[in-house]
């Protein structure tokens, strides 16, 4: 389908689902048209769109060009935004079609997506239930087919508690590494610009394209969850039924049938800082981002809302100071208890109630959805949110957590617990396919270098644990120019040297790629004996990479074994030869 015609459908599904309060701004079908009008002709002429065409909506918080920036508030936007903020414009310039503004709990305060004077976001399966929120038209949006992928918001959960409950992913991201320059603030300290869509792929090409130009990645930030993870998981699972107990744990075996090793953990170090976050001086943020607005506007402001940032301008700053040292404490504790482990695996919700029960008990029931997501953020982590089937008839999420910078981790190991369920998804609904071996931080600025082995650091080999250490990922196998030669080399544990001796002597070589942060191969080389080295080597693409080479004398005392084309050749030559059947040259 071209953009134009995912446009199209796009807005016959909005036409087909009534759905309004979704949306507080539609765009103009022929405005949407026009952009992707735009991006079909930009196609033809070769350029590289990697959201080409894909349909887009945001969260009213987030400034689009053109349309008023209400955070669920009417009165607070005096008039349309002038500029997109910056995650909107990389979109666009990235290929994907906005074609709205979604509803939300107002000022981004709640989990439950009706705190709303657009009226209450309806769950996509059970009208009668929740969104989740607060970035309720978002996860809706995406899960009935709408839009390929949204941009929500997440200070306490609000880009993945959704997630959870409309079947649909949510990643939020670490905090910083996605600007949040036109975005209505809610914690400034905390909040974390998120996207969401269908399946895995979508959502991190979404990140990747819209991360970066903020906050650093950390020098060692893993690009791979390693080969033999470890995840924490919860000793207990309070807040939950039997069936979303059972639920959890059904997705922790997936884990484990993976290969994944378990550990129970206690969480009291985690959920007593989920509870600082509004229970406790922190709250005070909520005040300092938009309290002017509510305390003069009183009567434009839905009053659950207006009580919690009201009420968040009182607190005295020595509880607020006194609950940060507290934090500290407890993020202190829980790291402590994550020692030893990639991620940590939770469920991302305790329940899906209904509108009713969240109109007779709006503050208790939206506590209790940020059981699992409120400490996030505070503690500086990262998440992937995912669907994980069903239970007691709703949708069932898990989150893998990671700490700051382990982005790709979290991504890799949600993989192996994603379980989505039949979509809701409408017709001429697109997904991302084929985003490629490079985790979403690589295009949102991590520093990263390309790595070509050849010998004992192969995925196999004895020496691979030393990439998987430095948080190196596999890309796969490549194939040197035909300008080297192969030998094997007198070492322990047994390596081949690669030595570049030109087009005349040389043959094409086989290896792996890898990719390695660029701070840690400079780690990596630091720690690498003689007579081995790195330098650039020349693929058969004609690309060039750093990779393994050696020390011409050490490669001239070797055995040439270019004939066999590669290591893993040559150690089945010597296999075969030992069991009395040598092998051939290729």
């Amino acid at each position: 389908m071209t953009a134009a015609d995912r446009v199209r459908a796009a807005y016959a599904a909005i036409d087909a689902v009534d759905r309004p309060e979704i949306w507080i701004w539609l765009r103009p079908l022929a405005d949407a048209l026009a952009d992707a009008e735009g991006v079909d002709a930009a196609l033809e002429g070769g350029a590289d769109l990697p959201l080409a065409g894909l349909t887009a909506a945001v969260k009213n918080n987030v400034d689009v060009a053109g349309l008023p920036t209400t955070a669920g508030c009417p009165a607070y936007a005096a008039a349309p935004a002038l500029t997109d903020a910056t995650v909107v414009a990389r979109l666009r310039a990235a290929g994907a079609v906005v074609i709205g503004a979604t509803n939300l709990d107002q000022f981004a305060t709640g989990l439950v997506g009706t705190r709303s004077p657009h009226g209450a976001v309806r769950d996509a399966r059970r009208p009668a239930y929740i969104s989740g929120g607060s970035s309720a038209g978002s996860a809706v949006a995406v899960a009935l087919g709408l839009a390929d992928i949204a941009v929500g918001t997440d200070t306490a959960g609000s880009g993945r508690v959704p997630a959870a409950l409309q079947g649909v992913v949510g990643i939020k991201p670490t905090y910083g590494v996605v600007p949040t320059d036109g975005v209505v603030p809610a914690c400034r300290s905390y909040d974390c610009v998120t996207v969401f869509a269908r399946d895995l792929d979508t959502a991190a090409a979404g990140m990747g394209v819209m991360g970066g130009g903020a906050r650093q990645f950390p020098p060692d930030a893993p690009l791979a969850a390693p080969a033999a993870a470890r995840v924490a998981v919860p000793h207990d699972l309070p807040g939950l039924s039997a069936g979303w107990q059972a639920a959890f744990q059904a997705a922790r075996a997936r884990l484990e049938t993976d290969g994944v090793s378990v550990r129970e953990i206690d969480m009291a170090p985690f959920l007593d800082a989920a509870r600082l976050l509004y229970d406790g001086g922190l709250v005070a943020e909520r005040h300092e981002a938009v309290g002017d607005f509510v305390d003069a506007r009183p009567g434009d402001v839905e009053p659950t809302v207006r009580g919690i940032i009201s009420a968040a301008g009182e607190v005295p700053a020595t509880r607020l100071l006194r609950d940060r040292v507290r934090l500290a404490e407890l993020t202190a504790a829980a790291m402590a208890a994550l020692d030893g482990c990639d991620a940590l695996l939770i469920p991302t919700t305790t329940e899906h109630p209904t509108i009713a029960e969240v109109t007779a008990e709006p503050v208790a029931v939206n506590s209790r959805l940020g059981t699992y997501t409120n400490f996030c953020n505070l503690m500086d982590l990262c998440a992937v949110a995912v669907p994980s089937g069903t239970a007691d008839g709703a949708q069932f999420g898990v989150t893998v957590v990671a700490r700051a910078g382990a982005d790709a981790v979290a991504l890799d190991l949600a993989r192996l617990v994603t379980l989505t369920t039949p979509p809701v998804a409408q017709p001429g609904a697109a997904a991302v396919a084929g985003t490629g071996g490079a985790p979403w931080p690589t295009r949102a600025g991590a520093s990263v270098t390309p790595l070509l082995v050849v010998g004992a650091h192969l995925r196999d080999q004895p020496l691979a644990w030393q990439l998987e250490q430095r948080g190196g990922r596999w890309l796969g196998p490549a194939l040197t120019a035909p300008l080297y030669r192969l030998a094997h080399l007198d070492t322990t544990p047994p390596k081949p040297g690669l030595a570049r001796v030109g087009a005349d002597d040389g043959v094409a070589i086989g290896g792996e790629l890898w990719l390695i942060g660029t701070a840690m191969l400079g780690d990596f080389l630091a720690a690498l004996p003689a007579p081995m080295s790195l330098g650039w080597v020349t693929l058969s693409d004609g690309t060039e990479v750093v990779g393994f080479g050696c020390a011409l004398d050490a490669f001239s005392a070797g055995a040439d074994i270019s004939g066999y084309g590669d290591w893993r050749s040559y150690l089945r030559h010597l296999a075969e030869a030992q069991a009395g059947q040598p092998g051939e040259r290729v």
